[in-house]
Order: structure tokens, then C-alpha cells, then sequence
């Protein structure tokens, strides 16, 4: 059963790849989030790679993606939905511009995760003011 620091970092996973495979500055950000965020208070990062192998491992399974998005809905407290949706957003925001691929893997973790589409523009507005550069 995945835990619920697990269906965050999961998130983070198929946000990261939704271009292609996740490179480095991928997992430095995610690193990074798991790091600093206080939903990771308590989380044992040295468990961080084991969560990354298992969920890369879960999508490429025939219907992976799917399986995956199941797995995080089911893991998450409501309350914690809304976190997912805003790191998710977070990580796409982080190199300056969204891909096509990233904004329906975000329409799809926001459909399954049953976020609220006023709470959903708000929350990819602070990512983006967020992330801005000058």
C-alpha cells in the first residue's frame, strides 16, 4: 500500500516525465521539494530512491499511467490533494514553461484527484507567480 509522502513523490514522478524520461535537474527539484516542504516533516528521505524505482517501475507497466494516478488517489487523504496537485504544479512550473505533455498530466491528476477548477486555476497562478524570473 503506498503511503500518502509515497503518492506525492508518485506525482512528482509523472509530472517530471511527462516529456520524457526525468533527467537530473528533474530529481534535484524534487529533492529539493521533499527537502523543504513540511508535508515531508517526518518522511524518511533515505527512502526517497526506493519510492522513485517502485513508481517509475509502476508506469511502465501496461496501463501504468492509469495504475499510477489510481495508486496516489487512493493514498491521499482529501486534505492532501490539494498538496499533490500544487507540488505537481510546482514541478512544472520550476523550468519557466509548460509543455503540452505536463498541462494534461496536470488536467488528469486534477480530474482524478477531483480538485476543484477555481481552487485549481489558483493554485497553477501561485506556481506560476512562484517560479517567475526577472
Amino acid at each position: 500500500m503506498l503511503s500518502p509522502h509515497g503518492a506525492l513523490i508518485y506525482t512528482m514522478v509523472i509530472v517530471s516525465g511527462a516529456e520524457s524520461s526525468m533527467g537530473e535537474t528533474e530529481l534535484a527539484i524534487i529533492g529539493d521539494i521533499v527537502a523543504h516542504l513540511p508535508v515531508f516533516h517526518d518522511f524518511d528521505h533515505q527512502t526517497l530512491p526506493t519510492h522513485l524505482n517502485d513508481c517509475a517501475e509502476l508506469l511502465g507497466r501496461d496501463d501504468g499511467l492509469e495504475q499510477t494516478l489510481e495508486a496516489i488517489r487512493a493514498a491521499l487523504p482529501p486534505r492532501l490533494r490539494e498538496t499533490a496537485y500544487a507540488i505537481a504544479c510546482d514541478m512544472v512550473a520550476s523550468d519557466g514553461s509548460a509543455t503540452q505533455e505536463e498541462l494534461q498530466i496536470l488536467e488528469l491528476i486534477r480530474h482524478r484527484l477531483e480538485i476543484d477548477r477555481l481552487v485549481a486555476a489558483a493554485i497553477e497562478r501561485g506556481a506560476r507567480a512562484r517560479f517567475q524570473k526577472l
